[in-house]
């Protein structure tokens, strides 16, 4: 990076710190910490709904997805807008009505406080190693730029996240989230529009298109019923339903944005619109990716896209071996954008035949860059088996790295990582307001004074930075971000929404019989994620289905008074 990228990098970073800290400052009560004084409007606590979902590993890994495998991940969404309706007329009243700080308080009006516990403890478990994969994105984009040790940059952006978030509370997460996803959106539009103007001289928007389109990368819908393939329609919009259901409406990093709502309608319309934004902003983002893998038909990709492990193995015995798949890699693209240039040339002259031919001639050809690159990847392996061979992380960031002009890569890069800002602040805000509230004031300390919460909750906030820093450690290993950090939230999701369906819509299953139903869904969820091809997003209805049929089962045979009304 030059002089220019380090500016915007580090003027961008430290302002939006320094406001966190400036808009969140004198919070001395636990309802302005944890809630904002419930005093958000409507398009502040929208934002603040988007921008949590928006990770880092959204900018970062989801064009990279599109790259890998094209736009299919866009139907992952499909269900969130019916999700927002149904949270809309069911979840946000109740929660307004109790003037709960958690989603968990509520559950022990209808089960008791084993129920809220259980619930509370999986939300802590899922969301703390969620928050740490979050952390980890943007250390891998400082550490491959510098060269920095990816264990120091995991340690300095942690500490710079836990500043801003521990001394400002949620007010200052919500306030800088605006600014964070903006800055974000803003970055991947100039993304977009270098991709395109990159392109060679007699091509357009309207030839990348095609181009996509016939390489496979703009196959959004997917209307095959596959269990074991986790993108298209059906899974979307059940699977994809019940993630939404349960993330926005019973995960306390997303449900702490709109309880901050200063009424109910502030809080449902925040709610509606993130339902009808998240779909098109995803679109967009993948459709970047799909544009990058555009331009990386005319510009020579590297046959491997993360530069850690490239230069591992061209110092190693197999860096001949290396070298040569790298030449054949070399040939199999110049012969691919050759059929591509001619593809094109029969399109705008309209004739079909010709277009199909050289069409089926690319796919040939794609499919030997892809056993090239299984060679290149089994060297990569063999020469150190621990190496990271997922490399869907690193497309986006060498694209911006290598392509965007002085300036704009430390404007995207600043992007990325307000992105990562915004959702790790979230995150820890939740896990400390879950573990104050759901842990300590419920079971340890009821009596304790508001100062003391707060300075709890400050506390439990550093914590779990911490704990989030020492997982970031490992998620190198887990493959796709976007698609581990989903998979994560998949085990424990369908379980927890179901014990919230039984809360919201059931009368006569009590407490006992939910928890152990919640018990035998997450078991079927775990045993299914162990033993089946059963796609990720299928894990989901498994949790849900089971727990509540279970629990409906337990009730039947063991009846027990219901505690209180919801």
């Amino acid at each position: 990076m030059r002089a220019a990228d380090w500016v915007v990098l580090s003027v961008t970073l430290l302002g939006i710190v320094a406001y966190g800290v400036w808009k969140g400052r004198k919070q001395k009560r636990l309802e302005g910490y944890l809630l904002a004084d419930r005093e958000m409007q409507w398009y502040t606590v929208a934002f603040s709904i988007m921008a949590t979902q928006a990770s880092a590993i959204t900018f970062l890994s989801t064009p990279g997805q599109a790259y890998a495998d094209g736009m299919r991940f866009v139907q992952f969404y499909l269900g969130l807008p019916v999700a927002m309706v149904i949270l809309s007329v069911t979840a946000v009243p109740i929660y307004h009505r109790l003037k709960v700080y958690t989603a968990y308080e509520y559950l022990e009006t209808r089960f008791g406080v084993g129920t809220r516990t259980l619930t509370s403890m999986l939300f802590l478990i899922q969301r703390g190693l969620s928050t740490g994969i979050t952390l980890y994105a943007p250390a891998l984009i400082v550490s491959v730029i510098l060269g920095w040790n990816i264990h120091v940059t995991n340690i300095v952006i942690g500490v710079l996240v836990i500043i801003y978030t521990s001394s400002g509370g949620t007010k200052a997460v919500s306030w800088t989230q605006t600014q964070q996803l903006l800055i974000a959106l803003g970055g991947m539009a100039i993304a977009l529009i270098v991709a395109i103007r990159k392109l060679p001289a007699d091509m357009g928007l309207v030839d990348a298109v095609h181009v996509a389109g016939r390489m496979g990368r703009l196959n959004a819908i997917d209307f095959s019923f596959d269990l074991t393939t986790p993108y298209n329609f059906w899974s979307g919009m059940f699977g994809g339903l019940l993630v939404a259901l349960s993330y926005f409406g019973t995960d306390q990093s997303q449900v702490q944005r709109y309880l901050t709502g200063e009424t109910v309608t502030q809080s449902r319309l925040g709610l509606l619109f993130n339902g009808m934004v998240k779909v098109p902003m995803q679109f967009f983002i993948l459709f970047v990716g799909a544009m990058v893998f555009v331009f990386y038909q005319f510009i020579a990709p590297p046959l491997f896209f993360n530069p850690v492990e490239r230069a591992k193995v061209g110092a190693s015995d197999q860096a001949t071996e290396y070298s040569r798949l790298e030449e054949k890699h070399r040939r199999t693209f110049d012969q691919k954008r050759a059929h591509i240039s001619d593809m094109l040339g029969a399109i705008r002259a309209g004739d079909d035949a010709r277009a199909d031919a050289a069409t089926e001639a690319i796919h040939k050809l794609q499919k030997e860059h892809e056993a090239t690159r299984k060679q290149a990847i089994a060297l990569i392996r063999q020469n150190d088996a621990a190496a990271d061979v997922s490399d869907t992380n690193y497309v986006f960031l060498s694209f911006v790295i290598n392509n965007l002009p002085v300036g704009l890569v430390g404007l995207l890069l600043a992007a990325i990582f307000c992105a990562a800002m915004s959702a790790t602040a979230s995150g820890l805000n939740s896990l400390a307001s879950t573990t104050v509230v759901d842990v300590y004031r419920r079971l340890i300390s009821p009596d304790s004074s508001e100062h003391q919460y707060v300075r709890l909750s400050k506390l439990m906030t550093i914590f779990w930075g911490i704990f989030a820093i020492g997982f970031a450690e490992f998620a190198g290993r887990l493959g796709s971000l976007i698609e581990a950090v989903n998979k994560l939230g998949s085990l424990f999701y369908g379980t927890i929404l179901g014990i919230f369906l039984l809360a919201f819509y059931t009368r006569h299953v009590g407490g006992r019989a939910t928890f152990l139903g919640a018990v035998v869904g997450e078991i079927a969820v775990i045993l299914c994620s162990i033993y089946t091809d059963m796609a990720w997003l299928w894990w989901n209805v498994v949790g849900c289905v089971t727990g509540v049929v279970a629990a409906l089962i337990f009730q039947a045979v063991m009846p027990e008074k219901r505690l209180a009304k919801a």
